[in-house]
């Protein structure tokens, strides 16, 4: 792929705090700088802002977060002198509420538009899918997987060559379990007071702390599987609550409530993901609501852990039953028990093998490299289309 040499792209994302879309946000915008481009984020801030400036890209703060129609239009204003001051040459909106925002500044300057579905956004309403479809009036969509593809087709009057689908990429660099030194999960293993025992199965749950990421499932199956004598087994909830105390305090309650506080331990955000997925067994990811893609199933199979996920969403594509993890019904406690329970029987050695058929597909499949080709693949064809 070739950029012009002069290339500038604006990427709008609420927060750059935790998660897939900011990840991918940090990813292209690596990419661009290394193809000899500018890269330029719109985003009210967060913790990796300081990751995109290591690597070359540029903040732009502003409050593009906000619903309220007043800021959003004084956001479109600022974009318009943003993308005018800097000569960008294509905008690539991540979000709903910004991407109105991203829209009407790239129509007034004449500019490329480029939205990415990173979520599946239902609507029960007109409205609703009015606004949804704001991610489909550019020039062209990118898609997070397959399935979150064909929802967009199914919601949208939307001509299937004007959509691409472009998976999301895991860093194959930082997930390198060859380069995670044992130092790094001693570390975790001393903070989280995690004993090295094989006799117990370790489970991780990678996922900010929110109702549809399924966490009291997983509670109650593992209720289930110590009340039958199945206690050999420990749960780590990775990651922060981002503010919903009270759904954290409601956590809390039902692990003390069913006796699972030597079971069950929220151990709050980690910057150490790699070395985290390799101090667990197993990783979990055991959401209610479809995932569009599912970065946390990706990532512990490449470094080698097999994975129980929902089944739904773009889980389907990227977890396959009985070779790299297992697939259960969303919400279904039976379910999870018996797929919990799965894993704890088949062994050390089923698990690691699994874990190698997880790596081996994984890597191939989804690397961070594949991904922003095609995404710079995909801008090359905008530009093109409008030269």
């Amino acid at each position: 792929m070739t950029l012009p040499p002069d290339f500038t792209l604006l990427q709008v994302v609420p927060e750059l705090d935790t998660g897939g879309a900011e990840q991918t946000t940090i990813d292209i915008a690596h990419a661009v700088v290394r193809s000899g481009g500018k890269a330029l984020v719109a985003t009210r801030g967060g913790r990796m802002a300081a990751r995109l400036e290591s690597d070359g890209g540029r903040l732009a703060q502003m409050p593009v977060q906000t619903k309220n129609p007043l800021v959003m239009l004084g956001n479109a204003a600022r974009l318009v002198d943003l993308i005018r001051r800097e000569k960008v040459s294509l905008v690539h909106a991540r979000s709903r509420a910004p991407a109105f925002s991203a829209l009407w500044a790239a129509q007034v300057t004449g500019t490329p538009f480029v939205a990415t579905y990173h979520g599946v956004y239902n609507a029960r309403s007109r409205l609703k899918r009015w606004y949804n479809a704001v991610m489909t009036r550019g020039d062209l969509v990118i898609a997070n997987s397959d399935f979150t593809r064909d929802h967009v087709l199914r919601e949208h009057s939307l001509d299937a060559d004007r959509i691409v689908s472009i998976p999301r990429g895991v860093d194959l660099e930082r997930f390198n379990p060859n380069w995670v030194a044992p130092e790094r999960i001693a570390a975790l293993r001393q903070a989280w007071n995690v004993p090295a025992d094989p006799t117990v199965t370790t489970f991780l749950l990678a996922a900010r702390l929110t109702r549809i990421k399924g966490h009291g499932t997983l509670i109650a199956a593992a209720a289930r599987l110590k009340a039958a004598g199945r206690g050999a087994f420990r749960i780590l909830l990775v990651g922060d609550d981002q503010g919903r105390s009270a759904y954290r305090a409601e956590l809390a309650a039902q692990i003390a409530a069913e006796g699972l506080e030597d079971r069950v331990f929220m151990v709050g955000h980690c910057d150490d993901m790699p070395a985290a997925y390799l101090l667990a067994d197993v990783a979990l990811l055991p959401s209610i609501v479809p995932e569009s893609f599912g970065r946390t199933a990706v990532e512990p199979q490449v470094m080698g852990r097999p994975v129980v996920a929902s089944q739904l969403g773009g889980m389907t594509e990227t977890v396959i039953q009985g070779e790299t993890g297992w697939l259960a019904a969303p919400g279904d406690v039976d379910a999870w028990t018996q797929a919990l329970g799965r894993a704890m029987e088949v062994g050390p050695a089923r698990l690691a093998e699994m874990g190698r058929t997880a790596a081996n597909r994984s890597r191939r499949l989804y690397s961070v490299d594949a991904m922003c080709a095609a995404t710079l693949e995909a801008y090359e064809r905008v530009l093109e289309a409008r030269s």
